[in-house]
């Protein structure tokens, strides 16, 4: 399985990290290809982006169920539907204060492709996830700075 884990030390207190991660509204459209996002319940959440691995470009709607919730250090989900694809996945972020004004962030993304396209697919992501992980890490450390001055 195709995976990422992303880490990064911000100058920013622990509550103003998760009062960001905890809104889906501030962190999803920081995601590459991003269409739109729907909060269904306190568990679910529908998401659509166009994905583009090279010579394979499509529009993917995703379920993401969160399984585990403890605030303000942990968040674990599972991508349990693609609409239009086989893939299965699951993830986490994990925040740690290291003193009241910073905090080490660690995020974690496993993604598993399956069907007849699935070999091909899972090759592409080896790439293609590395770069996306490291393009909405970079874009939510910069939206947090934003967010802490509010």
């Amino acid at each position: 399985m195709p995976s990422e884990l992303q880490q990064v030390e911000l100058a920013i207190p622990i509550d103003v990290v998760w009062d960001f991660i905890r809104d889906a509204d501030n962190w999803a459209p920081l995601v590459p290809g991003y269409i739109q996002h729907e909060q269904l319940n306190s568990q679910l959440i529908t998401w659509e982006f166009k994905s583009d691995l090279g010579i394979m470009k499509k529009k993917v709607s995703l379920l993401i169920k969160i399984t585990e919730w403890n605030e303000p250090t942990r968040v674990d989900f599972n991508l349990i539907r693609a609409s239009n694809e086989k893939y299965l996945g699951k993830g986490y972020v994990e925040a740690k204060a290291l003193n009241k004004e910073k905090t080490f962030v660690r995020a974690f993304l496993d993604i598993n492709a399956k069907g007849p396209i699935g070999s091909l697919a899972n090759s592409l992501f080896k790439t293609a996830i590395p770069k996306s992980t490291g393009e909405v890490a970079a874009a939510i450390s910069s939206k947090l700075q934003e967010f802490k001055r509010k």
